[in-house]
């Protein structure tokens, strides 16, 4: 009984170390979770009852448990390296298998997938618009290779101040090259459809009419029809046109685009003291992008970032979380698979419920304690020792007995 008994503790500090140079042998392994080997004692129960002053037949090894404990954030300069701050899985596609995994360093493969080094696609929800996301059934995750569409301008907003005390022109005919048939101008650069920039400049003519200015507006040179009066209060707040949108003519560009109906807004314009000053100039236009760069957010928003100042939701990364993650099934390569004792994965967004954030540009370390390993190792080794050793003690106390004359 006793040399059984040792054998059983021998094989178990063997699993032991096994488990222990495993989690060694990760220490650097993204996204890696430790595991910990745990023993229960062992009985021989027969047709006899066992007193409670039995001694036992051995150990064996119960179950290899993950401790899915946070591992410690590591910065890189790859956007597509990501970590989540707190619980939760990235969802991995392999072949329409799901898989789940903790470690995020991720790229792109030849058709724009975002991958791990093993191909298996990254699962996002896809954009809906108007900043929503269809949340039911994750997609891949595949970032675009094409252009940013143009858009053509619509409003341009200016937001300026005409001096109170500004004289009538000299020359009462408008004529754009003429400095003294007007008292200032402005311009701001508008697009088409087809993403071409075209100059629009606004001309402001002081009225005789005292707080009332007169504008005339080009665009490329063109005079465009529908200016009109701007008028303000005696306290120097706008009062005309209604709203402070002013609606132009539309003007047919030559590059063959759409025509351009164009609003200007002057809802922030004023009419203080003795000097022009621009405040602010903006429109709603752009010109056609190039894709420069991919961002996520701490919600796991995807963003492609264009040449032309604008982004694009490209998804939003889907986590899933198990009521049991020390039942997941290991599947290597920092891979888990959903089971039975797991319970049943559930599908989420990062920053809400139980989910973690998502960190960008950033890798969860494994989260072994290389000291405390060590420590189990040697641990683990005086154990063998020790059972080695009652393996030596029972075999010579047997000895002892067969010499028995």
């Amino acid at each position: 009984m006793p040399f059984a008994i040792a054998l059983s503790g021998l094989n178990a500090a063997s699993a032991d170390l096994g488990v222990t140079a495993n989690n060694v042998a990760n220490v650097n392994t993204t996204g890696f979770k430790m595991s910990r080997a745990q023993f229960a004692e062992v009985f021989a129960v027969g047709t006899q009852s066992v007193s409670s002053s039995a001694s036992g037949s051995g150990v064996r090894l119960s179950r290899i448990s993950q401790q899915f404990t946070q591992g410690n954030i590591d910065f890189t300069d790859n956007a597509l390296d990501l970590a989540i701050a707190g619980e939760g899985f990235f969802v991995l596609s392999d072949n329409g298998s799901r898989l789940y995994s903790r470690a995020g360093a991720f790229g792109v493969d030849n058709q724009g997938n975002v991958v791990n080094a093993q191909g298996h696609r990254l699962q996002a929800y896809p954009f809906a618009g108007a900043g929503l996301f269809n949340t039911g059934t994750p997609q891949d995750l595949q970032l675009t290779t094409g252009a940013n569409p143009p858009q053509a301008t619509t409003r341009a907003a200016l937001g300026l101040n005409l001096p109170a005390n500004a004289p009538v022109p000299a020359n009462p005919v408008f004529d754009p090259l003429d400095p003294s048939s007007f008292n200032h101008t402005t311009s701001v650069t508008i697009y088409d459809s087809l993403g071409a920039a075209h100059t629009e400049t606004t001309y402001f003519i002081k009225d005789a009419v005292a707080n009332t200015w007169n504008t005339q507006v080009e665009i490329d040179g063109t005079p465009i029809a529908g200016a009109t009066q701007i008028v303000f209060a005696n306290d120097g707040s706008l009062v005309s046109p209604a709203g402070g949108l002013m609606a132009l003519a539309a003007y047919t560009p030559a590059t063959g685009a759409a025509d351009i109906n164009l609003t200007l807004d002057f809802g922030t314009a004023t009419q203080f003291g003795n000097a022009f000053g621009v405040n602010s100039l903006s429109q709603d236009g752009f010109t056609t992008g190039r894709l420069t760069g991919v961002s996520v957010d701490a919600e796991g928003v995807v963003f492609a970032r264009f040449t032309n100042g604008q982004s694009t939701s490209l998804g939003k990364l889907a986590l899933a979380n198990f009521v049991n993650p020390q039942g997941l099934q290991q599947l290597g390569d920092t891979n888990w698979g959903e089971s039975f004792s797991s319970g049943d994965a559930l599908l989420g967004e990062a920053g809400t419920a139980s989910f973690g954030d998502i960190q960008s540009g950033a890798l969860e370390a494994s989260n072994v304690d290389l000291t405390a390993q060590l420590v189990q190792m040697i641990t683990a080794q005086r154990n063998f020792q020790a059972n080695a050793q009652m393996i030596s003690t029972a075999d010579t106390v047997t000895q002892t007995v067969i010499n028995i004359r």
